[in-house]
């Protein structure tokens, strides 16, 4: 049984497939809702369960989206032929006849989403002058450094309900431990307004995210983790010698794996449910290191950079590290007067 059969079956299942990996979750109506594919208890994830998208799911946080295939293996953190494996499991079905090994010369069919993330990023251009720099300009956000982990790629196709569109991008290279590209996030922009373009999902992920990151410089014994891309180059704007990695989720931040240099850990997370759910996921993960939580002042730190600006963010986040880490990351008195971006108020 090929992999769109299996997710034909599944989808015919999509309650009991829910009530088994996302069993924190609750159904409503046509849907199960839950935190997120990995079955965290909330409201971000969810998933058809009924009618002619049955087996359908999206997650609003991320804006990841796919079919209960996509959903068992980023739950169980799979390749896909175990992904199928699994999913034949769970229909109860007979394990196929291993196929004959493929010269090295012949082609597969099977779509590989790592190397479709990796041709991707290749294909990409550096960011420097491009609409992609222009839109983290308006976040606020100028890099001082050559990050590699970033590109541009002018006309990457976007997939909805009825097709293919293309659209320019920025490109993020995610990477495991030893720095193998193992997917990338991609971030579709509007060369009119140098914005998100104004598609329904314009941020998705593709290949192999489970406990990887986007990361912005060397791991040392102290490091900073974030949910989201912004956030993350925030960080490594206000303190560029400093490691950063981008988890792209609040997911996919409770999942990271940890190298053994990192001792201490601060985790920017978003000020919501879903970033405490994940920090203190990351905590218990990683119970022998030492992990701080840093809070922004609205909703995430890039918000609060493009509202207050550079120092009042700095000065903010200074107050929340230890004491003896605030060389490492700033060297500042706090603000006399401070001002919103709006110009009302002190910040």
């Amino acid at each position: 049984m090929q992999a769109g059969m299996l997710a034909d079956a599944l989808a015919h299942q999509a309650l009991a497939v829910c009530r088994y990996y996302l069993p924190s979750g609750r159904k409503q109506g046509r849907y199960w809702i839950c935190g997120d594919v990995y079955g965290t208890p909330g409201r971000s994830l969810f998933v058809r369960i009924s009618g002619y998208r049955a087996g359908k799911w999206c997650d609003a946080a991320t804006g990841e989206y796919g079919d209960l295939l996509d959903l068992i293996m980023l739950n169980r953190g799979l390749g896909f032929r175990g992904t199928l494996t699994e999913a034949r499991s769970f229909l109860h079905l007979p394990r196929p006849p291993e196929p004959p090994v493929p010269s090295p010369h012949e082609n597969s069919d099977v779509y590989d989403p790592v190397a479709a993330a990796r041709r991707l990023f290749a294909a990409s251009v550096p960011i420097t002058g491009t609409l992609a720099e222009r839109y983290l300009h308006g976040r606020g956000i100028y890099l001082t450094q050559d990050h590699t982990a970033l590109r541009f790629h002018p006309h990457c196709y976007y997939r909805n309900e009825i097709g293919f569109e293309a659209w320019p991008a920025m490109i993020a290279a995610v990477s495991d431990l030893g720095g193998v590209i193992t997917g990338v996030h991609r971030t579709w922009l509007d060369p009119a307004t140098f914005d998100k373009a104004p598609a329904d999902q314009p941020r998705r992920a593709l290949g192999q995210l489970l406990g990887n990151a986007v990361h912005f410089g060397q791991l040392g014994d102290i490091a900073i983790a974030a949910e989201g891309l912004e956030t993350a180059l925030t960080f490594k704007m206000l303190f560029p010698s400093l490691p950063v990695l981008a988890a792209l989720s609040a997911g996919h931040l409770g999942a990271l794996i940890l190298p053994d240099i990192v001792q201490r850990l601060y985790v920017a997370r978003d000020n919501d449910p879903a970033g405490w759910r994940a920090f203190n996921r990351l905590r218990s993960r990683h119970a022998d290191r030492d992990i701080h939580a840093i809070v922004p002042r609205i909703d995430d730190f890039n918000t609060d950079l493009v509202t207050f600006g550079p120092d009042p963010v700095r000065y903010w986040i200074a107050s929340q590290l230890l004491p003896e880490d605030v060389p490492y990351f700033v060297n500042c008195s706090k603000p006399e007067r401070c001002r919103h971006a709006s110009g009302h108020g002190l910040a």
